[in-house]
């Protein structure tokens, strides 16, 4: 059953990515799901990035009480981590709830009061136009959110470290400069990229053969969100395996 689906899938992004109709009308579609995805999950990601941020810079001074090791160390962990993991996987989880369920009920709202059959009988991809122009928002607007989320955590885990006391300023900002790996922030690139890939396609997928009324659209949503999310993290295990 589950090569079904993934068949299914496969034969709904073949469909996406036909070349389109007329490029200037998903151009101005493209721009609107750049700001729904992009600005309009800003703020969440913020304000999650820099509470974790907080967060990790107290527990890894909890754990790091020892003489021997530098307190610039905890800014450094606080670094890579975010890096590497919490900043593209966290944001990915958090915008699967958030936009993807979106991306869901609305499609799968258009497909049971039939407005897709009546694109399709106006001869217009449907895939196409409804699903290329999030998943090209997604693939552009989740690397530059994942990179705000990087940073955000790394400003946040500055001020907690200082009003808290576990680490001072300067140590920390030390730690955050030295040992500095550049191949890390190309390897949260790369995992943000393949994240907001699938945070557009799986929910859209879901939407679009969804089949029934507004119970079931809820339902496909909620799967959507929990496929997703799984899916989310078995990239991010196979992407650092290969990469790191």
């Amino acid at each position: 059953m589950i090569f079904y689906y993934f068949g299914e899938y496969l034969l709904l992004l073949k469909k996406v990515f036909r070349k389109p109709e007329k490029w200037k009308i998903y151009l101005r579609e493209i721009l609107h799901e750049m700001t729904e995805i992009g600005v309009g999950s800003l703020g969440l990601i913020v304000i999650i990035s820099t509470f974790i941020g907080a967060v990790m810079t107290m527990q890894i001074a909890f754990q790091l009480v020892s003489d021997l090791i530098p307190n610039s160390v905890i800014g450094q962990i606080n670094r890579d981590s975010n890096i590497l993991e919490l900043g593209p996987t966290i944001s990915a989880l958090v915008l699967m709830g958030k936009v993807g369920s979106s991306i869901s009920s609305q499609i799968g709202s258009m497909r049971v009061t039939e407005q897709i059959d009546a694109l399709e009988i106006m001869g217009i991809n449907a895939a196409g136009y409804l699903i290329l122009p999030k998943v090209l928002a997604g693939v552009i607007m989740v690397p530059a959110l994942v990179t705000v989320a990087i940073f955000c955590a790394l400003i946040g885990g500055l001020m907690g470290g200082a009003l808290s006391g576990a680490v001072s300023v300067d140590d920390y900002i030390e730690g955050i400069q030295g040992g500095f790996n550049g191949f890390t922030v190309l390897v949260a690139m790369v995992k943000a990229f393949v994240f907001g890939f699938i945070i557009t396609t799986v929910p859209a997928y879901k939407g679009f053969y969804v089949r029934g009324g507004a119970l079931e659209v809820g339902q496909a949503g909620t799967r959507a969100v929990v496929i997703g999310c799984i899916t989310i993290l078995a990239c991010d295990y196979i992407i650092t395996a290969l990469m790191l």
